[in-house]
């Protein structure tokens, strides 16, 4: 046998077990990291938007449990009541619409009573709205707009009004943005703000870093909330079909709504998960974790389809979206 074949043959598998040890001991070190959190959880605030049903509501209730003093913003008082009542004593509300600068300031002088010198540990940027969503061709100027008043420029006026607070305490922005900010896959104002917090989010993160604050971003998958319901998505749709023109009307052709509509059934019952406990799960690692990650993508369909298609050339997803939605009847 060739002495020179043993020795490259004892080399090569030197090398993979080497190779293969230091990625089991990197994996091992990520995990312990990533199991690491903060200590003095009692002395820390935590301001949280959009609580008054979904995601916004759920995280409230656990922060509290695990000991923080959180601060929630409900766009309602039936929301606000509803939350304390299911909270406990070291939760407060208060009315906000994220959309208003006077109510957003109102908020922030509110809360800097409440922490006092201690600063603000996190905010978490909750509060959004999906609709109207469809077509592109189908949608008014004023139809993006009430969209991205909420979730860009609220995620934004919020930020920075707050960010005083949050540089005092060196503490956490947890932005929620989506796997559809990642991929476009309908029309309307939600894929563009979505796309626009994981802008602002990665630019503010190396802006600030230094100062010793993480910016966290949060991309759900679909889950089973006010936001994916069918029952107001059905109706938008109708509203915004009703307000077109005969002639546009006319070349998607009578059967265009029904088959979307279909399309949209389909997927949400398909796609949609129902615990969003998932979601408020990385919410709160984002504000506890000693090491948090830049992005958290809780949901199976996020992880498996939507994360690896933003990851595919432009005409992969176009044909995968295209085998998806209906054609219209006089397309080209």
């Amino acid at each position: 046998m060739d002495m020179q074949f043993v020795y490259d043959a004892l080399g090569e598998n030197a090398w993979s077990y080497i190779g293969a040890t230091f990625v089991v001991l990197w994996f091992m070190v990520w995990l312990y990291r990533d199991s690491l959190e903060i200590e003095n959880i009692a002395e820390k605030h935590v301001f949280v938007t959009g609580c008054d049903t979904g995601f916004g509501n759920l995280l409230c209730q656990n922060l509290e449990r695990k000991g923080f003093h959180v601060l929630a913003g409900c766009l309602t008082e039936k929301g606000a009541d509803d939350l304390k009542k299911a909270a406990g004593p070291h939760l407060k509300t208060v009315l906000l619409d994220v959309t208003n600068q006077d109510s957003i300031q109102k908020a922030m002088e509110w809360t800097q009573k409440e922490v006092g010198d201690k600063g603000l540990w996190g905010i978490v940027n909750n509060a959004g709205r999906a609709l109207p969503m469809g077509p592109s061709e189908w949608m008014k100027v004023e139809d993006y707009h009430s969209i991205l008043k909420v979730n860009m420029n609220g995620c934004i006026a919020m930020t920075t009004i707050f960010l005083p607070l949050i540089k005092k305490a060196r503490g956490r922005i947890v932005n929620v943005a989506s796997v559809l900010g990642r991929v476009a896959a309908n029309g309307g104002g939600y894929c563009i703000s979505k796309f626009a917090v994981e802008s602002f989010s990665d630019c503010l993160r190396r802006d600030i870093n230094c100062f010793g604050i993480n910016v966290c971003i949060i991309e759900p998958g679909f889950f089973k909330t006010a936001v994916t319901s069918l029952e107001p998505l059905e109706k938008e749709l109708h509203r915004l079909w009703n307000q077109l023109s005969p002639e546009v009307q006319a070349s998607y052709g009578d059967k265009y709504l029904d088959k979307y509509i279909k399309v949209q059934r389909l997927i949400m019952n398909a796609i949609c998960d129902t615990d969003i406990s998932k979601v408020t799960g990385c919410m709160e690692h984002a504000l506890t974790a000693a090491h948090p990650r830049t992005r958290y993508s809780p949901g199976w369909d996020a992880k498996l389809i939507w994360i690896p298609l933003s990851y595919m050339p432009s005409c992969v997803v176009d044909i995968g979206l295209k085998l998806v939605l209906p054609r219209p009847s006089k397309s080209v």
